[in-house]
């Protein structure tokens, strides 16, 4: 399994290219690639061309890291059939950027409208009618979290449209932060995904469901907003020990292809500090449930 740093809290103070150097000194062999304005932003087309993509890479050589994942946010699920053709379109870039930079592994979010639940599976499959040939011939392997504020945001509901594409290509992002908006109990998403899961992203939460619905609130009430945070581990109510203990269970930590990426944003004036103990925590978590 590869332990990756999500470089967001960084986007302010270092540029893409410094990323890869970052990670090294905090400890990290690994990068998750996440949206950025310099490489693959959000929603919009990617912006590296083939010289910035081997700048990168290089970097990434220099600084003896890789990059283990790329999560490209695109609207390719969305009711709005001509953005969903651009999403489309972006994301062949993407992948031929992942090509490049010689990784296969993918994470993503569903990106479609929980308003429209039945428009946005319709327009996922879609899309996948189109990609999915090329995921498969190009050996990437495609990991979808079912976010919150999606069309499916359930953690089992989710596997059941990841499993509707029938191909070994597409599996589960399991996101920590998420568990409380995934309906279903932890380990019955890890029980029931199995090997479907091929990255999870590490950070904790509160329960926003806590004190009978008014852990927070909002205005007015009754919105539909979805509120969760990405703290680091310890600062909120996800049970860690029976996480890791899932994910070992299912034999993720053990997969030389799996990927656990350190996702905290909610400290960005303490990133360094927090990302040198997540790294810490994450193996001893590792080792405790291996044990």
């Amino acid at each position: 399994m590869k332990i990756a740093l999500d470089p967001t809290p960084f986007h302010h103070s270092h540029s893409l290219l410094e990323f890869p150097a970052l990670a090294a000194d905090l400890g990290y062999e690994y990068l998750q690639l996440t949206p950025h304005a310099d490489m693959i932003p959000f929603y919009t087309h990617p912006k590296a061309d083939d010289g910035l993509v081997r700048k990168f890479r290089k970097a990434c050589d220099d600084a003896g890291v890789q990059v283990a994942s790329i999560l490209p946010v695109l609207r390719w699920s969305g009711p709005d059939e001509q953005l969903r053709e651009a999403a489309v379109r972006y994301w062949k870039r993407a992948l031929q950027i992942g090509v490049d930079l010689g990784v296969h592994q993918f994470g993503t979010e569903f990106s479609g409208r929980p308003e429209h639940p039945e428009q946005s599976e319709a327009s996922f499959y879609k899309s996948m009618e189109e990609l999915l040939p090329i995921i498969e011939r190009e050996s990437i392997h495609v990991a979808i979290d079912p976010h919150p504020d999606d069309f499916v945001e359930e953690g089992l509901a989710a596997l059941r449209v990841i499993r509707g594409l029938n191909s070994a290509n597409i599996g589960m992002v399991y996101v920590a932060p998420h568990t409380f908006h995934m309906n279903d109990a932890p380990l019955e998403i890890l029980r029931a995904a199995g090997d479907k899961v091929r990255i999870v992203h590490i950070a904790d939460t509160m329960d926003h469901r806590a004190s009978h619905g008014l852990r927070y609130i909002t205005n007015p009430a009754g919105n539909p907003a979805r509120v969760h945070q990405h703290l680091k581990i310890g600062d909120g109510d996800v049970d860690w020990d029976e996480l890791f203990g899932g994910l070992a269970e299912i034999g993720f930590l053990d997969n030389d292809d799996a990927v656990m990426c350190s996702s905290v944003f909610a400290e960005n004036e303490n990133a360094h500090e927090v990302s040198r103990y997540q790294n810490q925590t994450i193996n001893e978590f590792i080792k405790r449930a291996s044990a």
